[in-house]
This record gives structure tokens, C-alpha cells and sequence, in this order.
């Protein structure tokens, strides 16, 4: 566990996400759950030794598989956008380790069976701000990498968690994104709105600023590439054209490879049948 400040703490030990706890005198605030559901109650068993209040809370920073299937685990109520919240409605009360390869980390893990969800049971549509201690926890929608995606800005300590907003090393997931509002909330986190903060990725813990300009040069040439290929009337099978160039820039294991390939083959096309052929598809 990595100690930003007193009171906030992240840890990248567990398959899935980058996960963060605030320990406050109200008590603790987790924030995304590891998939593995032993992996919770080993978290949780890790945290046990913090000075803090007996409340518990989960905040969900999107609807991302890696980081909502494991919610149950965390055995507290959970707090998500308006939007992760749309996205059990419809669903039965069980996850099954089946369907598409997005390749979200949980698609790698050999040990998920059927999980019971955790649907969020509190819920916010633009800002809201809690008090759990002497400084203020504020949650904010930045519609960017999903539509309920969330940030979590602690003004104070100066510290924001961004979610999948910015990846060390990883491709983004595009499926369910709006690269436009990507870029400028890139460019926010860039701004002098948040100069001195310290940024977190859900994917890799602390981000330096040449992290965030990485992020936003693979997202910029994403966009423009697909861009030409929509002024083009491309099939969508045109959009893996652009995964070698989105990995290049990249560092990771060969062994992911495959699987970051895959998240981006999924994701491009997703967004491309999305922006650029679905307005076609209705006028036919």
C-alpha cells in the first residue's frame, strides 16, 4: 500500500484496477473493489489496522467490469453515478464469467464464477460533496471514458482520482468513450486548475505529467484516425488498421499483448459503429 498523504492510500497489488482507500474520522472510503472477491476481503483485512471511524463506503468511478464486479465483496453500501446505476437495471442479479472479449483484465481471470451484484445504492448526477472528516470529498461527472464516469477530488490534500481518464502503459477502452470531452478533460487535468495536484489513474496508480501528455497524444491521433476513415465511408473492420500504432507508444509485458490488441479492436469498432454509422444506418 502507497501513502499519498495521512489519510489516502492507494494499492496496485490486486488483479484490476488501482484501488484507494480514504481513512477518515467518519471512517473509510474505498474506492473500485478488486474482481476477485477474496481479494476484497483481503483488502478489507488490510485496512483493519487504520485509525479511522466505523462507517464504510464504496464509490464505483465507473461501470467497468474490472471495477465494479467485485463490489459485493467490500460488504458496504455503494456510491456511483446516476449512470452505472442504469447499467444493472436491465440485468439479472448475477455477473457469469461469460460473453464478449473486451479485454478487460476480469476476462483473464481463470477463477470468476457467478457473482452477485452490487448495485449502487446511492447516487449523484453532476457534483456532489461529502464530509466524512475535516476536508471535503468531492464527486465529480466527467462523461469522458463512460457516461458515468466519475472523479474524486480531494481540494485539500490535492489529489485526483481520474479512473480510466489516463492508463500507464495500458490502451484505453474507446467502446463506450466520447474522445472529444476525452481530450478536454485531458486538457483540464492539465490546466492550472489542477496544478500541484497529484493524479491518479485507475490503471497504474500516480501519474506523471508526461503520463497525461502520452494519453492525450494516443487519444488525439484515435480520434483523427477515425475521423478520416468515417470522411472515408470505411467498413468498421478498417478500424484494426489503427491498433499498431495506438500499442507503439506503449510499455508492457508481451504477454499482454494479445489482450490489449483485443481491447482495442473492440473498443474502435464499438465507437466507430457508434458515431459514425449509426446516424446512417436510421436514414437508410
Amino acid at each position: 500500500m502507497q501513502s499519498l498523504k495521512e489519510n489516502v492510500h492507494i494499492e496496485d497489488k490486486y488483479a484490476g484496477v488501482t484501488l484507494g482507500v480514504l481513512n477518515l474520522a467518519h471512517g473509510l472510503i474505498f474506492i473500485d473493489a478488486p474482481p476477485i472477491p477474496e481479494d476484497g476481503r483481503s483488502w478489507r483485512a488490510d485496512l483493519m489496522d487504520l485509525d479511522s471511524g466505523y462507517e464504510r463506503m464504496l464509490i464505483n468511478l465507473d461501470e467497468n467490469l474490472d471495477r465494479i464486479i467485485g463490489s459485493r465483496a467490500m460488504d458496504c453500501p455503494v456510491l456511483a453515478h446516476d449512470e452505472t446505476a442504469e447499467f444493472f437495471r436491465n440485468r439479472s442479479n448475477t455477473f457469469k464469467a461469460q460473453g464478449q472479449s473486451t479485454g478487460a483484465t476480469w476476462e483473464s481471470i481463470p477463477s470468476l464464477g457467478n457473482i452477485r451484484w452490487a448495485p449502487p445504492q446511492i447516487t449523484l448526477s453532476k457534483r456532489i460533496t461529502l464530509h466524512w472528516g475535516e476536508t471535503p470529498i468531492i464527486l465529480e461527472h466527467h462523461p469522458s471514458t463512460n457516461k458515468g464516469a466519475l472523479w474524486l477530488i480531494l481540494p485539500e490534500e490535492k489529489i485526483v482520482f481520474v479512473g480510466d481518464l489516463v492508463l500507464k502503459n495500458q490502451p484505453p477502452f474507446f467502446a463506450n468513450a466520447d474522445l472529444p470531452r476525452w481530450l478536454e478533460d485531458l486538457a483540464l487535468l492539465s490546466s492550472d486548475a489542477y496544478q500541484g495536484y497529484t493524479v491518479v489513474s485507475g490503471r497504474g496508480g500516480v501519474c506523471t505529467p508526461s503520463t497525461i501528455e502520452k494519453q492525450k497524444e494516443i487519444i488525439e491521433s484515435a480520434h483523427k484516425k477515425l475521423e478520416t476513415l468515417a470522411g472515408k465511408n470505411a467498413e468498421v473492420e478498417e478500424t484494426e488498421k489503427i491498433i499498431p500504432e495506438l500499442l507503439s507508444p506503449l510499455r508492457f509485458p508481451v504477454a499482454e499483448k494479445e489482450a490489449f490488441a483485443q481491447r482495442l479492436r473492440y473498443g474502435l469498432k464499438e465507437y466507430y459503429q457508434n458515431y459514425y454509422q449509426s446516424d446512417d444506418e436510421e436514414e437508410e
